[in-house]
């Protein structure tokens, strides 16, 4: 009887930390900039990494990778009357137009196929993304 009880007790703890784990409050992407910084173990020398922009509405809108001599490559992202990303722009540390890429959706509204492009439209090449449960083959 003893044992029943505290299995039922450890339990209870178990799936109540598991439950508290899974609330944790969500940021407020709205206008958000994030930056990310390196330095040395002292925490003396900051180098700014990597800044990841969100608009109005949530929505990433840029990125850019930062190295020891400043950019190295930025990101534009561009949305669909949809609301998921339509476009995809890649620059280079100049900000010059390398590549862009296009997107379709599946019917759960995930990526179906994405075809990348040169500066000057050509196409470069294509992916295709496939979703596989785990549980598929059982």
């Amino acid at each position: 009887m003893m044992r029943r009880l505290l299995i039922i007790a450890a339990a209870a703890l178990l799936s109540f930390g598991i439950a508290g784990a899974q609330e944790t409050p969500k940021i407020n992407k709205k206008n958000l900039v994030i930056k990310e910084w390196n330095t040395d173990p002292k925490g003396m020398n900051k180098v700014l990494d990597h800044v990841t922009t969100f608009n109005a509405e949530g929505k990433k809108i840029e990125e850019i990778e930062y190295g020891s001599s400043g950019q190295k490559w930025r990101k534009r992202f561009e949305y669909g009357p949809d609301g998921k990303v339509s476009k995809e722009l890649v620059y280079d540390e100049y900000n010059r137009l390398q590549t862009y890429k296009t997107f379709e959706y599946n019917e759960f509204q995930r990526k179906k196929v994405q075809y990348t492009y040169s500066a000057k439209g050509k196409l470069l090449g294509i992916k295709q993304f496939e979703y596989v449960s785990q549980d598929a083959g059982q």
